[in-house]
């Protein structure tokens, strides 16, 4: 199966060389490791099984918890992260979880090793969540699209955009987005890594990051970035994503009401 990614423009700061390297380094040394062989083997299995059909990816932004999950009945949902904290009060249950963050590995690692839901995890993910069956480890790799996520894909500064490339991989050509704010309460240096306070005011329940928990502030606009590039994609294919999300100010993608998105016939 040849890898097929779509490169983003290359920022100035960084040395595509030396990261090239370092990326072949620690791809040939994954290779190597049983967790690889069948996360391989599961992510082709995954490859274009739902092919002209629409799919939700479900982020954890604060409106969330203003959205009706209602019209996700029958359409198949990504999860995102720590999903699962809202499971106690709504009978939503996505069709599967993306988690990338090594933060978020480790401090979701109970209910990540607990649940029957299929996952897709980064391979950081190896040093706290067992390789099982309905485990599929993801190998960060160089910048851009992939197409084809069974060997690597750019995790593009947001698990969102991780999710989106698996949609693709998966044969979705219509994503909705809900959740997904692009804004958050906490402001400070992209990607630095901080202790929360006592509630969490940035996601959709307040014990998301809480009590001291580490988590890294998000990138928005390498996140915006990345998006762009998945917009062109999904455009180039006959595809698109639209943003559902109630509110928020990510105006990237078109909007759409959710039971529009989910009741309208696919493209």
């Amino acid at each position: 199966m040849t890898f097929i990614n779509t490169p983003l423009l290359p920022k100035s700061t960084i040395n595509p060389y030396r990261q090239a390297a370092r990326l072949l380094v620690d791809q040939l040394q994954w290779d190597m490791t049983p967790p690889a062989w069948t996360s391989r083997r599961k992510l082709l299995a995954w490859r274009d099984r739902f092919r002209g059909q629409k799919a939700v990816i479900v982020c954890n932004g604060p409106s969330l918890n203003q959205t009706d999950l209602a019209p996700l009945q029958n359409i198949f949902t990504f999860g995102l992260n720590k999903i699962n904290l809202l499971f106690e009060r709504n009978a939503f249950r996505p069709s599967c979880i993306v988690s990338v963050n090594k933060l978020v590995l480790e401090q979701n690692q109970g209910f990540f090793n607990s649940t029957d839901i299929p996952l897709f995890i980064d391979s950081a993910g190896v040093k706290w969540i067992k390789n099982r069956d309905n485990v599929a480890f993801l190998r960060h790799g160089p910048e851009g699209f992939a197409r084809d996520c069974s060997m690597t894909l750019f995790q593009g500064y947001t698990v969102t955009y991780v999710a989106m490339q698996l949609a693709f991989h998966m044969g979705f050509r219509e994503v909705g987005l809900i959740g997904c704010d692009h804004s958050f309460a906490v402001a400070g240096p992209a990607n630095k890594t901080v202790f929360s306070g006592a509630v969490d005011a940035s996601h959709f329940d307040p014990n998301y990051f809480a009590n001291g928990a580490q988590w890294q502030l998000p990138d928005l606009i390498e996140s915006e970035r990345a998006y762009l590039l998945a917009k062109k994609i999904f455009g180039e294919f006959g595809g698109r994503i639209v943003n559902c999300t109630v509110g928020g100010k990510l105006e990237l993608f078109p909007r759409m009401k959710l039971p529009d998105f989910t009741a309208a016939a696919p493209l």
